[in-house]
């Protein structure tokens, strides 16, 4: 869709928004708003109205995704329309960026309860009711990327381009849209909002599969459901990614990108160490006394030569129990490499690796599994506990963060997490097509 094209719409759906001239940058695009109503039958005025046979594509700019086949992973029949207990997804063509995101949930003539997800399955709300009738308005944060990074000037090494591996191929993550999932027992949506947002801070995650924004059932992370337990004045970018490494993280220009995108008063969290543990992988393997220490001194110079403030998380057990229902570690000195490199660089630590122990054993060994995919990746549970966990430990140690926090019904107790079997979040039970990276 054309900024031209954007703009006409906007002088037919908001009259009163007359933008002094049409917009020929995108930095002038980034100033507007864009409005969507969903329900013709709701007292709302303003915005485009949305259409159910409104399918995305570049040239409208907006549209429902279509579905995605539990079997197959491939497209079938579109959305027929935004209500009912199928989930459905909406994406809006924006340049990079953050967005608040106003929705009001509700309809006229039903109870609803909806989850919103928000790119990549990050989730942002969680089982929101509301009786016939009524509505319910929220907001929040989203952070859009590309692949993209600024060229290097000539003759300088570099690129232009983040090195994806195949499994990003079509990923929500790093396309040119924001893109909303609405899930629950009949999800409804009346109106949407989203403007651009330039002064809120921005949470940046690095880290491998157990931090990356999981794209399909059974799969998660806790940097997914991070962002549940923020609220609207702090958006979370998550770079991390199946397989990486703090190695791989700087060969493949992820951490340029990082970089790039990384302003003063900005936070990064780093979680790294199941997969530079691996000799069998000699071009990623950093040695937990010199190589991998000093990877992480790097990254915390580059942040703090931005004004940022760097945060180590150590790593979570992997799923190991012994006989008498106590974690047997797998990961060597690497959570000491990090306890050691945030006290000498006077850096906050998250626990992570103190804190799933607590977890996975007060789960005991007839519990544990089911905050387990397999022996290292998470399922939804397992991801919003350690969630819960992280998001406790970031206003434990920073003051600021303390007042971007929203946890629901208080912080999770480690030794006392909630039962697995009285515990469930909507999603859509569509598998992951592949194994992941990394183990």
């Amino acid at each position: 869709m054309t900024l031209r094209l954007v703009f006409l719409l906007w002088a037919v759906a908001w009259p009163a928004y007359s933008p002094a001239k049409e917009a020929t940058s995108v930095q002038e695009a980034h100033s507007a708003f864009w409005q969507f109503r969903f329900d013709s039958s709701a007292d709302e005025s303003g915005g485009i109205l949305v259409q159910p046979n409104h399918l995305y594509s570049a040239a409208r700019g907006f549209g429902f995704e279509p579905q995605i086949s539990a079997a197959s992973n491939s497209s079938d029949s579109p959305i027929p329309s935004p209500s009912g207990t199928q989930s459905w997804s909406f994406s809006v063509r924006l340049p990079e960026g953050n967005y608040r995101v106003f929705v009001r949930l509700g309809a006229s003539d039903v109870d609803t309860e909806t989850t919103i997800w928000a790119e990549t399955r990050r989730l942002m709300l969680e089982s929101v009711s509301t009786r016939s009738g009524s509505h319910s308005d929220h907001q929040f944060l989203v952070n859009v990327r590309t692949d993209r990074i600024a060229p290097p000037p000539p003759n300088a090494p570099g690129g232009d381009r983040v090195l994806l591996n195949p499994r990003e191929a079509g990923s929500l993550t790093w396309d040119d849209k924001l893109t909303l999932e609405f899930s629950g027992h009949n999800p409804r949506v009346r109106s949407l909002r989203i403007e651009p947002e330039r002064d809120a801070p921005t949470l940046f995650l690095m880290g491998d599969s157990t931090v990356t924004d999981q794209p399909r059932d059974p799969h998660a992370s806790w940097g997914q459901m991070l962002p549940r337990f923020l609220n609207a004045h702090i958006a979370v970018a998550n770079h991390a990614e199946s397989g990486e490494t703090l190695k791989s993280f700087i060969s493949g220009l992820r951490l340029a990108k990082v970089l790039e995108c990384l302003r003063s008063g900005d936070y990064l969290l780093v979680q790294f160490g199941h997969n530079d543990q691996k000799t069998q992988w000699p071009q990623t393997y950093s040695d937990p006394n010199y190589t991998y220490p000093a990877y992480l001194r790097v990254v915390i110079a580059e942040a703090r030569r931005r004004g940022a403030i760097p945060i180590l998380v150590t790593s979570m057990h992997r799923r190991r129990l012994d006989d008498a229902g106590k974690v047997v570690d797998s990961l060597g000195d690497y959570p000491n490499a990090v306890r050691r490199v945030c006290q000498d660089e006077h850096v906050a630590c998250i626990d992570l690796h103190a804190l799933s122990k607590r977890i996975y054993e007060a789960l005991g060994p007839a519990r544990v599994n089911a905050a387990f995919v397999d022996g290292t990746h998470h399922s939804n549970y397992g991801a919003y506990v350690l969630a819960a966990v992280v998001a406790d430990s970031l206003r434990r140690v920073d003051s600021r963060l303390a007042t971007l926090m929203s946890i629901p019904g208080g912080a999770v107790d480690p030794d006392h997490p909630p039962d697995p079997g009285h515990w469930q979040i909507p999603s859509r039970p569509t598998p992951s097509p592949q194994p992941l990276t990394g183990n």
